[in-house]
């Protein structure tokens, strides 16, 4: 089962819930996972092996730090984004965690002289996956200024490239967003307009332009543990109608 999580800034906690959901009931059909920004985050603690409560501890401390910023929240020039997330993957992310994913994760970049999409699957060592998630973290203005440097090149978030990194037409979609993909909030009234995003389908409605607010600017910490909940109960949801519950 290969699968590719969406970015989703803060709503990044609907990923990890999807991979708790996947990692109790699915983890011997999962084989590799690609994603763009908080996707390649969640897919690289999905695949890794290492505890998932601690990638959503790790989501609700940036998240927490963020809200301390009444006014401009994560967008407040006193507020390093970058440097919060590095120091939460440094913590979390297990000492050989490089060799664990090579060639399981795929991470979209944005390069910046060009703007054209860039792979990685191959790293050679923690520091270099570590600088791959923090360039396709990057989004100009939200992050900082100027974009991280990974192998010599400067990158920025994937998702401005491609949001939604395919392996094949049987790729397992995940977004936190509501519309086309195969794991994302399903919303009770049914929308006739739908919008591509850098390959990511997503409906056009109150509830997702709600959704993009919080995905910029972190809810409490109950909303965003109900948001978690929810993709742990969407993914089970997948599962069954599938019929690949273990």
């Amino acid at each position: 089962m290969n699968l590719s999580f969406t970015g989703g800034g803060f709503l990044g906690i609907y990923h990890v819930g999807v991979a708790i959901g996947l990692k109790k009931y699915a983890s011997h059909l999962v084989d590799k996972a690609s994603g763009a920004s908080a996707g390649a985050i969640a897919a690289c603690c999905l695949l890794c092996g290492m505890s998932l409560e601690e990638t959503v501890n790790g989501v609700l401390h940036i998240a927490e730090a963020a809200r301390k910023y009444t006014v401009l929240g994560p967008f407040s020039p006193y507020f390093n984004v970058q440097r919060v997330l590095l120091e939460v993957l440094e913590k979390i992310l297990p000492g050989d965690v490089h060799i664990r994913v090579n060639g399981k994760l795929h991470i979209s970049l944005t390069r910046m002289y060009d703007m054209k999409n860039v792979i990685i699957s191959q790293f050679d060592s923690r520091e270099d996956l570590l600088q791959a998630l923090l360039a396709t973290s990057f989004v100009p203005l939200f992050s900082g200024l100027l974009p991280p440097r990974f192998h010599g090149m400067r990158y920025m978030d994937g998702g401005f490239s491609d949001n939604l990194p395919m392996f094949d037409e049987n790729t397992i979609t995940v977004c936190p967003f509501s519309g086309e993909s195969d794991i994302c909030p399903r919303d009770p009234l049914h929308h006739l307009y739908n919008v591509n995003v850098c390959n990511m389908n997503v409906e056009l409605s109150k509830q997702n332009l709600y959704r993009i607010a919080q995905a910029f600017f972190p809810s409490k910490t109950e909303i965003l543990l109900s948001v978690c909940k929810q993709g742990y109960d969407d993914a089970l949801q997948f599962l069954r109608r599938r019929n690949l519950l273990e």
